[in-house]
C-alpha cells in the first residue's frame, strides 16, 4: 500500500492512521504508477480559446464551483467555464442518460462519489488525461491508468446551531443524536442525492451496521437532499444539530459569520475524496483538459483550500492555521470497490427507513 500524502497525514498513528495504515485505498485502488501526463501548453491554451467554453458537471457547493470558474475565465480569458451543478448522484444519472442518448454535452466532470468514476472508465467513457501537477499525488489520491483523480477531500461531520447549544450540551457523537432530546431537532442529507452523503452511509452502515439508521429514522429527522444542505439549515436555525453535512461548506457558513460549529464524532469521521475527469467524448477537449489542469495546478488548489475550505492533496499547499489538522480527526475512509458492490443496498435500506 502507499500512503497519503503529507498534508493529509494524521501524525497519530495509534488512532485514524492505524486504519489508513490497512486500507488506503483512500478512495482509490492503488496500482503501476500512471502514464506521464501530457504537458499544458500554449498550443492547449490557444486550441481552447478557439472552442470558446467548456462545460463542467459538478457536485461542489455552487458558490465554490462558480468561483472557481471565474478564477477560470480571469487566467484564461476568451475561454468561458458553464457550471453545471447538482448533486453527486444526479450527476451520474445525467451522464448515463446523455449517453444512453448520444448525447455528450459534459466535458469535465467532479463527483463526490468515486465509484461514478469506476463506472465511467469501465464504460471508456473517460478520456485517459491527468494534468502534470497529478504526477506528484500519491497514488491511492489517482487512478493507476491515468484517467481521474481527486482534486479535493472533505468530511462528512456533526454539526450544531451555536445560538441554540453550547460545546457542552452539544452531541459529540453519533451515538448521541439517539437521545430523546434530539427528536425533531436534526437535519441530514440522502444518499440517493449525495455522493458525500453515500459514501458516510456506506461508512457508517458497516461501522454502526442498519440497526443505527431504524433507531436514528425515530428521531424524526428533517430529510433533505445534498450534504450541502445541512450547514444552510443549521446556520438558518432550522434545526440546531446536523449529521452528514459537509465540512467545508459549514466553514462556508462560519467564515460569513453564521452561528454553527463542527463536531468530529468520538467514533469516528467520514473522509469524502471526489474525483475529476476529462470525458473521452467532450464537445471542447481542449478546453476541457486545460480546465483539468487548472482544477489540479497548485493555483488551483490552494484556491479551492483558502476560498472553498476544501482539503487538497497537492503536496504544495499551505493550509490555514485554524483548520482543525488531521491528528485531531479520527479519520475513517472507504473502500471504493465495496461501495460499488453495495451501493444499490445502500439507497435500498436508507430509503426503507427515511423515505426515497
Amino acid at each position: 500500500m502507499i500512503g497519503i500524502p503529507s498534508s493529509l497525514l494524521c501524525r497519530d498513528a495509534s488512532r485514524s492512521f492505524a486504519l489508513v495504515a490497512l486500507g488506503v485505498a483512500l478512495i482509490f485502488s492503488v496500482g503501476a504508477a500512471a502514464a506521464q501526463p501530457p504537458s499544458k501548453t500554449l498550443e492547449l491554451v490557444e486550441a481552447a480559446r478557439k472552442e470558446g467554453k467548456v462545460v463542467f458537471y459538478t457536485s461542489t457547493d455552487i458558490q465554490v464551483a462558480e468561483g472557481f470558474a471565474k478564477a477560470f475565465e480571469a487566467k484564461y480569458p476568451g475561454i468561458r467555464a458553464q457550471i453545471e451543478r447538482t448533486g453527486a448522484e444526479r450527476v451520474f444519472q445525467r451522464i448515463v442518460q446523455e449517453y444512453a442518448s448520444n448525447i455528450h454535452a459534459v466535458d469535465a466532470v467532479e463527483s463526490t462519489d468515486i465509484v461514478h468514476f469506476v463506472y465511467w472508465k469501465r464504460q471508456g467513457w473517460l478520456a485517459a488525461y491527468v494534468p502534470e501537477d497529478v504526477a506528484r499525488w500519491p497514488a491511492s489520491a489517482r487512478d493507476a491508468d491515468g484517467f481521474y483523480a481527486a482534486p479535493r477531500a472533505t468530511f462528512s461531520v456533526i454539526g450544531y446551531n451555536t445560538e441554540h447549544l453550547t460545546p457542552e450540551n452539544a452531541p459529540t457523537s453519533y451515538a448521541d443524536l439517539l437521545d430523546a432530546k434530539w427528536k425533531g431537532k436534526i437535519v441530514k442529507a440522502h444518499p440517493a442525492y449525495s455522493g458525500n452523503c453515500m459514501t458516510a452511509t456506506f461508512v457508517l452502515s458497516r461501522l454502526l451496521g442498519w440497526e443505527y439508521f431504524k433507531q436514528l429514522s425515530a428521531q424524526r429527522v428533517m430529510q433533505v437532499q445534498s450534504a450541502n444542505d445541512p450547514p444552510k439549515k443549521l446556520a438558518l436555525g432550522e434545526r440546531p444539530v446536523m449529521l452528514d453535512g459537509t465540512e467545508y461548506v459549514t466553514l462556508l457558513a462560519k467564515a460569513k459569520g453564521a452561528p454553527v460549529a463542527i463536531v468530529y464524532p468520538r467514533e469516528g469521521s467520514p473522509l469524502v475524496a471526489g474525483g475529476s475527469a476529462v470525458m473521452k467524448d467532450a464537445p471542447h477537449p481542449n478546453a476541457a483538459r486545460l480546465f483539468i489542469s487548472f482544477l489540479f495546478s497548485r493555483e488551483g488548489q490552494q484556491l479551492l483550500v483558502d476560498k472553498g475550505h476544501l482539503r487538497s492533496f497537492h503536496p504544495d499547499i499551505i493550509e490555514p492555521a485554524d483548520r482543525v489538522p488531521l491528528s485531531r480527526i479520527k479519520v475513517l475512509i472507504t473502500d471504493p470497490v465495496e461501495q460499488d458492490k453495495a451501493s444499490e443496498e445502500i439507497k435500498a435500506k436508507y430509503a426503507e427507513y427515511f423515505g426515497t
